[in-house]
């Protein structure tokens, strides 16, 4: 599997560019909780309210954005579909239940898909999306991808469980859900050699870190991304995307 995912990527870069821009970088936004942070909450920035969530979104219609899945970026990269003028990613990390509750409509409601990094063991818990609601996701033209098992370190792990958290949990969503998983999200954006080595076994075609910037055809296994926080004002949004762009 890892040979077959090195493989691939260097097909990527291999190909002719039909277009000018056919190995252009995409940006990948990255959100987590979609709602107001609860008091004491130990992470704050993580939180997204919903309101927030809504006037990026309409921001981003409003100049020309449009939502895309890595998927669909994969594919452009090697040729086989061209992206919108200005595609980009959403993409919200581990499961929590008001990705679904409220990402999901004001996504719909574009015919936007976003991307679901999951954590496996969030299937099961009180404020996890459960199977029911990932499968509605996945009508919705949501892309489901892997962010391990139980969320750990994994640069710290032994071989066994960093092969169980990686190829694992690849393993489970398609299982589930029956959908590629194709993609890999590093838990809090933590690898190293052995890691994306891990990777590249597990068949994944990329996969995504913490790493601040665009994500890039030559980087495969650690696109970069852009972290929205939560007090983050709409201005302060449009001029991290704008920076990009330019």
């Amino acid at each position: 599997m890892r040979l077959v995912a090195l493989a691939t990527a260097a097909l990527v870069l291999a190909l002719p560019a039909r277009s000018a821009d056919r190995l252009r970088p995409v940006p990948i936004l990255m959100y987590h909780v979609i709602s107001d942070p609860p008091p004491g909450a130990p992470y704050p920035e993580l939180y997204v309210p919903r309101s927030h969530f809504a006037a990026q979104v309409a921001w981003l219609a409003a100049h020309g954005w449009h939502a895309v899945t890595l998927q669909e970026v994969f594919d452009a990269w090697r040729g086989a579909r061209p992206l919108p003028a200005k595609p980009i990613v959403l993409s919200f990390d581990d499961g929590y239940l008001s990705q679904l509750r409220n990402a999901l409509p004001l996504l719909r409601a574009r015919h936007w898909p976003g991307v679901l990094n999951l954590e496996v063991r969030n299937l099961k818990v009180v404020w996890g999306i459960h199977p029911p609601g990932i499968r509605k996701l996945i009508r919705a033209g949501w892309e489901i991808d892997a962010h391990t098992i139980d969320h750990p370190d994994l640069t710290t792990l032994g071989a066994a469980r960093l092969r169980d958290e990686v190829a694992g949990s690849r393993a489970a969503i398609r299982r589930r859900f029956h959908v590629p998983a194709n993609f890999f999200c590093y838990p809090a954006g933590r690898y190293d050699g052995t890691v994306i080595a891990a990777v590249q076994a597990a068949g994944y075609l990329g996969a995504t870190t913490t790493d601040y910037g665009l994500a890039r055809p030559d980087e495969l296994y650690t696109l970069a991304r852009v972290r929205v926080n939560g007090t983050d004002s709409i201005s302060a949004f449009a001029q991290k995307v704008e920076a990009l762009h330019a």
